[in-house]
């Protein structure tokens, strides 16, 4: 909301300078954005009348004229400007006056002498048009100062307003505002009943009365629709940035400024019959003011006649029915459009409009009738002609109501923390408009019919701190006993997860929780994501289930922008239909840790040949993570390389997934190679075994390779599993070392070699007990695996 400085200190006027009067507005909730002069710093320049001109001997394009600027001698000044008349009257720079850049001294223009500088409005500072001397009215006073005559220190105010604030999309209602917090008296245009000198009326009917419970219309007869708009309306217009018209359409921009009541102007010969408010019916259609036709949908309200649509309500006005220069009877219109039922309407034809700004926030559904005979009284002012009658129609029981709101004083201040006596928040809330009346201890406070957003207790107690002053309130420190928690021994934070992973070489990345879809169907197989109801962007429409499609997705740009190294990884939330409906309303939300790793194992260095990154680099990585327990079967998994993908188990339990992306997504997502990354649940991450203290072993250890054939399909962990399951208790660790498969076994076998190490806490073992210990494993491998011996 923009607007003028001035026209707001015409309605109230505090004892504060512009600075103070922009950090009020702004402290109680009305944000100031900017504050731009109407004009920059000039001096010197006064009206000044072109008493005669004459050409230049010397140049086609510029005048002598012969100025008076009101100091009893008359001027020579050269002028180019192309509007040149003898007779107007225009702002003229005198000898010495300084001007935006530069100052003004007697000068030869082509050899002619020219003491002074007539002057457009760019020259100025005030606009960048450049048609020409700006053109002042006919009773300008000769030799006023032009800032003071146009009002050149005045200030345009930009107010950024939140939604439930649209009482203050007017120049009264922000008064009204600053009425209430300064205590001053407040000046707002004195509207009476403009008593009708004819008969003339044109009935209205309320058919779809829940979207427009109140309508009024009224016929202006012979007006003189051509009449120029008075300056006064059209600085002011211009300074709350909107562009004069005619005079018509810029009395119902002036109203709607003013009060805050949006209106139009209907050309009353092009109607026929009644005016109706109603839904669309099949066929309709309508040009729009801007020229945009239209279909309206089947929920957008129309205003029409018996014949046809006259305009979308509420929002802008067909170009058919609309006010010309030829226009002699006026039919003005005032209404009140329910919030749902404009809200969005312009935004979904691709455009935006002042009434469609203020009526899907909600005007005032008490002040058509006022607002109506301010416009009245303007347009008989400034256009001539004769009022009729007002024709209203009012559904009452679909006009909004505006409950009681029960407040505690002592709660207010108990939540502001402040002592603010009884009488001043009965006088608070008096000032803001609202009626107070007492319902025990408590006040029982009613708010006007302009505030849409006083429905609850909270609602008020704000309201005493906004006139109070956020500024005014003392900052207090709380005051509350803290407890130290312990911290579980048994559990890491995802903090230290995060050191972990970059201390391995990852950098953390932090990518949108909402997703393509494509990435939930090709990453995760789902093909019923949980969909955004708004999304910020139409790809952005699902959310993620996996981090994968987020990580390839940051590898993609890292690898436009000429990256031939990335390691990266994720923690965050994922997102998925819960049919059990827990443990949040039908959907399950893990948190998650996932990494990528692409290109050489290590950077490109001397001591070390370049090699890419595969399979068990990734997994020592997961192995870190994990600890000491985890393991690792083939599996399947929609992202990842059929045959180079393992599950991930901890206790028994699935928790993740590691391996190599799926040729056909590198492929599709113009990789060129495949990274390796994995994918866990945070919560088996941050979970880990205490350690336990052993005896530090002092007699020698003995270590026994064995070899083993298994078939194929038999997995080295589930090897490892058996051996240990059938180990004594002499037995401290069974690593594999090698793996072998080709001559010299049957087709579909292997072997694999492992290091078994032996040791007593307490003596030497011996020979029989060795063997003893390690025919009890390789005969468990034999009877559950059918494993053999090598020979």
């Amino acid at each position: 909301m923009q607007f003028s400085e001035q026209w707001l200190r015409s309605l109230c006027n505090p004892a504060l300078d512009s600075d103070a009067l922009c950090h009020l507005l702004t402290m109680a909730g009305l944000e100031v954005e900017e504050v731009d002069p109407v004009a920059p710093p000039f001096t010197g320049v006064v009206v000044a009348q072109i008493v005669s001109f004459e050409k230049h001997p010397n140049a086609d394009k510029l005048r002598v004229c012969t100025v008076d600027i009101g100091t009893g001698t008359l001027q020579q000044i050269v002028c180019g400007a192309p509007n040149v008349v003898a007779g107007m009257k225009a702002p003229c720079a005198t000898v010495g006056a300084k001007l935006p850049g530069f100052e003004i001294k007697a000068a030869k223009l082509r050899g002619v002498e020219s003491f002074g500088m007539m002057c457009s409005a760019d020259e100025l500072g005030m606009t960048q048009a450049h048609d020409g001397l700006l053109v002042l009215p006919d009773d300008a006073p000769v030799g006023t100062d032009i800032r003071q005559y146009l009002s050149l220190d005045d200030r345009k105010i930009t107010i950024k307003l939140t939604p439930n604030r649209a009482d203050c999309l007017s120049i009264a209602g922000i008064a009204r505002e600053l009425a209430a917090l300064t205590d001053t008296p407040l000046a707002l245009p004195k509207v009476g009943a403009i008593a009708p000198t004819h008969d003339e009326r044109r009935e209205v009917s309320l058919d779809a009365p829940q979207a427009c419970p109140r309508y009024a219309g009224r016929i202006v007869r012979g007006v003189n629709a051509a009449a120029a708009t008075p300056e006064w309306m059209k600085q002011r217009l211009e300074r709350c940035g909107v562009r004069s018209i005619s005079a018509a359409v810029d009395i119902t921009n002036y109203v709607m400024l003013e009060l805050g009541q949006p209106m139009h102007a209907f050309d009353n010969d092009k109607l026929s019959g009644a005016v109706h408010a109603r839904m669309p019916k099949a066929g309709d259609s309508l040009k729009l003011l801007n020229g945009q036709t239209v279909e309206p949908a089947a929920d957008v309200l129309l205003i029409a006649d018996d014949a046809r649509v006259l305009a979308l309500a509420g929002v802008m006005g067909g170009d058919e029915s609309g006010v010309t220069n030829e226009t002699r009877d006026v039919f003005l219109e005032s209404a009140f459009f329910q919030p749902d039922a404009i809200v969005g309407r312009a935004r979904a034809l691709g455009f935006s409009s002042d009434a469609s700004h203020r009526f899907e926030r909600g005007v005032d559904f008490e002040l058509a009738r006022t607002a109506m005979e301010r416009a009245t009284a303007l347009l008989l002012e400034i256009c001539g002609g004769e009022a009729g009658p007002v024709v209203e129609a009012v559904a009452n029981d679909a006009l909004p109501q505006r409950a009681a709101v029960t407040v505690r004083p002592a709660r207010v201040r108990r939540v502001l923390g402040i002592d603010v006596s009884d009488a001043n928040m009965r006088a608070t809330f008096e000032r803001l408009g609202m009626s107070v009346g007492v319902a025990g201890e408590a006040m029982s406070v009613t708010p006007p019919s302009y505030r849409f957003d006083i429905a609850i207790e909270e609602d008020l107690i704000e309201e005493v701190a906004r006139v109070v002053g956020y500024d005014n309130i003392p900052p207090i420190a709380p005051v509350a006993g803290t407890t130290m928690l312990p911290l579980l021994e048994d559990r890491q934070s995802p903090h230290r997860v995060r050191r972990a992973l970059a201390a391995r070489d990852y950098q953390e990345v932090i990518s949108y929780a909402f997703v393509e879809e494509a990435w939930e169907a090709d990453f995760a197989s789902n093909t019923d994501p949980v969909r955004l109801a708004n999304p910020i962007a139409s790809q952005l429409a699902v959310m993620r289930s996996t981090l994968i499609g987020g990580l390839v997705g940051v590898l993609g740009s890292n690898q436009r922008r000429r990256a031939d190294r990335v390691r990266i990884f994720e923690i965050g939330r994922c997102f998925r239909k819960d049919a059990s409906g827990i443990p949040v309303a039908g959907y399950d939300q893990p948190v998650r840790v996932a990494a990528l790793a692409w290109g050489p194992a290590v950077g490109e260095q001397w001591g070390q040949a370049s090699r890419k990154i595969d399979f068990y680099d990734v997994k020592a990585d997961v192995e870190a993570l994990l600890g000491a327990g985890a393991s690792f079967e083939v599996a399947v998994h929609p992202a990842l390389h059929p045959g180079r993908t393992a599950r991930v188990t901890l206790g028994g339990a699935v928790v993740g997934f590691v391996g190599e992306l799926h040729p056909a997504w590198a492929q599709k997502y113009e990789l060129g190679s495949a990274p390796v990354l994995f994918e866990l649940e945070l919560d088996a991450v941050l979970a880990r075994k205490l350690p336990a203290y052993v005896d530090v072993m002092k007699q020698p250890a003995v270590r026994r390779d064995i070899a083993l054939v298994i078939a194929n399909n038999v997995q080295a962990a589930q090897l490892q599993a058996v051996l240990q399951s059938a180990a004594s208790e002499l037995v401290r660790s069974i690593d594999v070392f090698d793996v072998y498969s080709g001559k010299g076994l049957e087709p579909d076998t292997r072997s694999i070699a492992l290091r078994v190490v032996l040791q007593h806490t307490e003596r030497t073992l011996e020979d029989a007990e060795i063997d003893q210990a390690m025919k009890a494993m390789i005969a468990a491998a034999g009877e559950k695996l059918g494993a053999q011996l090598r020979s």
